[in-house]
This record gives C-alpha cells, structure tokens and sequence, in this order.
C-alpha cells in the first residue's frame, strides 16, 4: 500500500508525522537511533510524554522496508544530516518519490548551499517542494490554527501536495520561490539567536522590536542576493516564522540567545538547551556567503562574532548600536499568492 514517508523523528518530523495520519494519509515515520524513537511504550515519549500513539501511524529505524511504495518523501533532519540521508536514499534501489518534501531549515556548513540545492544535486529528477513559516511541533500536535508556505516550482504537483496537507488546521499558501523560502527558514534562525542575546542582556522590549524589525531587513537583503524574491521575505515564511522564532520561549534559537545574553558560553548554553540549534551552524555558513556576495549583515556578523569569536554579548550590541546607516535598506512589500 502507498504511503506517505516522513524522515527525522525529532519533535518536527514526530509532529507532522502526526498530522498526516490524522488525515488518513498512511504514513510511517523513520528515526535513525532506536532507543530515541517516539511510540515504543505506546505514547509518542521520549519526544512527546503523554500524547497518544495514533494507531495508522508505523514507527520504524529500518529504512529500506519503509522506503517500499513510498509515494512522498518528506524531510526533517538537521540540515548537517540532509546529504548523508538523501546519498542514502539513493542508494535503496527504490523507485524514486511522486515528491520530496523539505522540512528541514538551515544551511550546509561546508558548502553553504541552501538545502534546496542539496536536494537537487543528490535526486534532480524529483520535484521538491519546501514547507515553512511560522510554526512549533507543540502547536500542530495540539490542533491550534497553523498558516505556512508551501514552495515548488511544478505548480501542479505543488497544489496536489497542498491539497492533501491542507485541513481546517493548516492552511498552506503557495509560492514558487523554492530559494527564498529555504533562505528565510535558515536566515531567520540566526536573527532568533541576535534576539534571545537581546533579551538575555535585559536590554528591553523595546530593542527586541528594533532588533527583528532590521533584522527582516537584513534578511530581505542577503535573501534576495542568494537568489530570493524579496516579498518572500515579507510574508509568512521570512517575516512570520522569524517574528515566532524571535520572540517565543519555545524556540531554541533564542533561549540559546538568552543563555548566552546572560552569560554563558556556546558550548554550555548549548549543553543547557540539550537539542539541536540549527542557528549556531547557519550563522558560520551565513558568515561566509555575506563576506563573499559583499552583503551588508551587521546583525548575523555579531552574532557570529559572539558564537565563534569570542565576542562578549555587550559588545557585540555597542557594536551595533553605533555603526552608521548606509547599511539601513528599506523592507520591501509584501505580495501574497492566495
């Protein structure tokens, strides 16, 4: 029986797993580490204690027999982890997918290119869609309202997919700038980051709204110079998901911010956190794309310089309080597609 694939059982990959078998789409989830997998004491522990395992859903850590008349493939490993799946998917000998779909968010560290370019270059046969915007694992699992953004360049797979992930729940707007949305999902966890440290200084309110308000900016700026449409940027997956990113507790990008804001150093905020935080490996590739495109990008350059420097949190926000304005570009407007 076909089915739908999903790869990465962190709490993203878990949830929209989740998801889709309550919208009868037969589905498996696959997690490499067996002893990590959600559902084997017939709740969704250690990834989420407590919430019930739906019973259409399959768990598994064997990839091959799950990869068997799997229709779409969706992604949600840390990008680190993206090419070493996708060479061995590959390499199963199975047909490949109707479509891909890409959860995850960030950059490749040693290249810098955008996942979805990774993509391409491992399978570039299959049409890849990217799904992103604003949005938390513990929001979808509990059926609160969730808006993203839904982005392929083959407009009829891409309103078959939407058609089938679409519900009173989720609503998924479309877009063909395949790019600019994978850029906005990893630009903005590196802003997150700037915003935590903000927050962890205790500089206010008022300098957080300052700060991710450049900070679409800066955005809008190093997306459209990496191949981005500007009012992707503007729109739920550049402006919504950083705004969320930026501002809530449940984001890992900023508490990790507002560890290091209070003192703290890399390697115990990140011990303290206990999870991935994509943030800390987009900001170098970021790092080196900025330096070669020649893009302004004051805000991901501190944040870099206190991750991997040894920069001090507070001068890292003089720093930035008294550089000059001929980096301030203005934030473009914002088009929708539906």
């Amino acid at each position: 029986m076909s089915h739908w694939l999903v790869c990465g059982a962190g709490h993203w990959g878990t949830a929209l797993a989740v998801y889709l078998a309550g919208r009868a789409i037969p589905t498996q989830l696959w997690g490499h580490r067996r002893e990590h997998l959600p559902g084997m004491g017939g709740d969704l522990a250690p990834i989420f204690p407590g919430v019930p395992l739906p019973a259409s859903l399959q768990i598994t850590a064997e990839l091959e027999p799950a990869l068997t008349d799997a229709e779409v493939w969706l992604i949600a490993v840390p990008s680190h982890a993206l090419r070493g799946l996708l060479r061995r998917l590959r390499g199963s000998m199975v047909p490949s997918p109707i479509a891909l779909v890409l959860a995850s968010k960030g950059l490749e560290l040693d290249t810098g290119a955008r996942l979805d370019e990774v993509v391409a270059e491992e399978f570039p046969g299959v049409p890849l869609l990217v799904l992103s915007g604003p949005s938390f694992a513990q929001d979808m699992l509990a059926g609160r309202p969730l808006a993203m953004t839904l982005a392929g360049r083959d407009d009829d797979i891409r309103e078959a997919i939407r058609q089938r992930l679409r519900s009173a729940q989720l609503r998924l707007y479309p877009s063909a700038d395949v790019a600019g949305v994978c850029l906005a999902g990893a630009i903005k966890n590196v802003l997150a980051i700037a915003a935590g440290i903000c927050d962890g200084l205790g500089l206010g309110e008022s300098a957080r709204a300052a700060l991710i308000t450049r900070g679409l900016a800066e955005l809008q700026r190093i997306g459209t110079a990496l191949g981005g449409q500007p009012e992707t940027f503007t729109g739920l997956a550049g402006a919504g998901d950083l705004i969320l990113t930026a501002s809530s507790n449940l984001s890992r990008n900023r508490r990790l911010g507002v560890a290091l804001g209070q003192g703290l150093g890399l390697e115990a905020a990140r011990a303290q956190i206990g999870e991935e935080v994509e943030g800390v490996r987009s900001s170098r590739a970021l790092y080196g794309l900025a330096l070669r495109l020649g893009v302004e990008a004051p805000i991901s350059e501190q944040v870099y310089r206190v991750l991997y420097q040894g920069e001090s949190p507070q001068r890292a926000s003089v720093a930035l309080m008294q550089r000059g304005l001929e980096g301030a570009a203005p934030i473009m407007p914002h088009r929708d597609m539906g």
